[in-house]
């Protein structure tokens, strides 16, 4: 068998080995594969909450993120280079066709680049850890907001808020400057006016769809002295999306994401570690729905 038996549960994708095909790394969601001059990102159907990877996933999960991430990367491409070398729907090159059951349409191949240090978060909205600071400081990363915002209220603009990247854990919000000093400020410069750009013709793009999104996270690398954009892109995995419809300052949003996840997570006696409890069926097929229904906004396409 190609898929370990555990990734069998729920037809769902957990664990991913390609034999012959070098593994490079194993995230959170994503498997990296080592195609010589190109790398195979292949979406699995994990999900994480509190930093924990659940035991059973979401099925379908991986082909959402990665559609979407194809979705945006083709609005985007104009005005902004990405590591995208397959399409949509691409065939896969021939020595992965024997694997096309396993990773078919949750498979991108890409250029190699070296990633930035740093996180590219944009926050149009206040919200998460921006909303715990604010109550603490008034401000989001160190930059100054108005008084009397509630939760979930639109900042007067968007505001770029980088972060460190960390292998387990939280993310850790960082200072421009700090940003500047770890991959250099021309570098920092050109990735937050490239965040900015790309998170504003989304948000426009998503609310006329009738989502809001409320922040969202970049990655980007350096390929031959260019900024590209890479690994996932819009997706409610890095990003906090809102259905419009139901948006109420004052509290928090309900949202497109792993709600439902770590709702039912909060009801049970568990210290947020390694293991995770099992998901019951109706919280995954509750997630699922969000996810799919997220797609299906934004694209005007069923899966």
């Amino acid at each position: 068998m190609l898929l370990d038996s555990r990734a069998m549960q729920n037809n769902t994708v957990l664990e991913l080995d390609l034999p012959g095909i070098k593994k490079l790394k194993s995230g959170k969601v994503r498997e990296i594969f080592d195609l010589g001059d190109r790398l195979l990102f292949v979406a699995t159907d994990r999900i994480s909450a509190f930093d924990v990877i659940m035991p059973n996933g979401i099925p379908g999960k991986g082909e959402v993120l990665t559609q979407i991430s194809y979705f945006w990367f083709a609005q985007t491409e104009a005005f902004q280079p990405n590591h995208l070398l397959s399409r949509e729907n691409s065939e896969l090159p021939p020595e992965l066709k024997r694997f096309e059951a396993q990773v078919g349409r949750r498979s991108m191949i890409v250029k190699k680049a070296k990633p930035l240090s740093i996180e590219c978060v944009v926050r149009g909205y206040l919200a998460g850890s921006g909303w715990k600071e604010y109550l603490e400081r008034q401000t989001v990363c160190g930059i100054k907001l108005p008084a009397g915002l509630k939760e979930s209220a639109e900042l007067p603009e968007p505001i770029f808020t980088p972060a460190t990247k960390a292998e387990t854990g939280h993310d850790e919000n960082i200072p421009f400057e700090q940003a500047a000093r770890m991959v250099g400020a021309d570098i920092a410069e050109r990735a937050r006016d490239a965040s900015m750009k790309i998170y504003n013709f989304a948000r426009d793009y998503a609310r006329r769809r009738g989502i809001i999104i409320a922040d969202t996270k970049f990655e980007f690398g350096l390929m031959n002295g260019k900024l590209i954009l890479i690994d996932e892109v819009l997706t409610p995995d890095s990003s906090r999306f809102w259905p419009a419809d139901q948006y109420e300052p004052g509290k928090s949003q309900p949202s497109f994401d792993k709600q439902f996840v770590r709702d039912y997570l909060e009801t049970l006696d568990w210290n947020k570690s390694a293991p995770g409890p099992m998901l019951p069926p109706e919280v995954v097929a509750k997630t699922q729905a969000k996810y799919l229904e997220a797609y299906e906004r934004l694209t005007g396409k069923k899966l």
